[in-house]
């Protein structure tokens, strides 16, 4: 049987709705945000928020300068730039918007968030290639993307703790925001789910004494 796109079948009944929660609750990513810096593009806001609700990501961070975007979720639920896309991404999907890059870093460092950030070049003074990099030894990890045309900001650069590149071999150095963000998410989500699948805590402590499942049963 073909699988068929949530956005264009019927509404789910609750009880089904509550099911699928049930079924996913052991897979999500706990403390795992991403976070798109200013980005220009609603169709780009909307891709990325769709692949981290398909990976289990758990929250979406939106630095909104512009404030195009309406504080309140619920409100920008409503925008069909973004529901017209995506509807079920942007339903299901916790969406908090922030005015500045440095208001959105205030607020991840209060809760004790390590921020990362991504870019198809080196920047800052910590870089690797994200099939090197063990994205599992943070409690609570936020993944930056930048900007379609500028790239990452020096200022998101300087307060992250390590730069990410996607390795890439062709003439093109550059891949689009909504294929980025879900290449690096996938990884991301991968090894953190491996991660918690064995243990509770942080630096391998509290090893669980029956591991989770990584993958779900596709005949559930």
């Amino acid at each position: 049987m073909p699988i068929v796109d949530s956005d264009d079948t019927k509404k789910k009944s609750k009880p089904s709705v509550r099911k699928r929660a049930e079924a996913i609750r052991a897979f999500r990513c706990k403390h795992l945000v991403a976070v798109i810096e200013d980005p220009g593009d609603f169709q780009n806001i909307a891709s990325v928020i769709r692949n981290a609700n398909a990976l289990g990501v758990e929250k979406v961070y939106i630095v909104d300068p512009g404030k195009r975007l309406p504080d309140d979720w619920q409100d920008m639920r409503e925008r069909r730039s973004l529901t017209k896309l995506s509807v079920s991404a942007v339903k299901w999907t916790f969406v908090k918007r922030f005015d500045s890059t440095a208001e959105c870093f205030d607020h991840l460092e209060r809760k004790n968030f390590t921020s990362i950030v991504t870019s198809p070049h080196v920047k800052g003074a910590n870089n690797a290639y994200l099939h090197e990099g063990d994205f599992t030894t943070q409690s609570k990890l936020a993944v930056w993307f930048g900007n379609e045309t500028r790239g990452i900001s020096p200022e998101a650069v300087a307060r992250s703790e390590l730069c990410v590149a996607i390795p890439m071999f062709g003439m093109i150095e550059s891949l689009n925001l909504g294929t980025c963000s879900g290449i690096v998410l996938y990884e991301i989500t991968k090894q953190r789910r491996d991660y918690q699948a064995r243990y509770r805590f942080r630096n391998k402590k509290g090893r669980r004494p029956v591991e989770l499942p990584t993958l779900m049963n596709r005949e559930a």
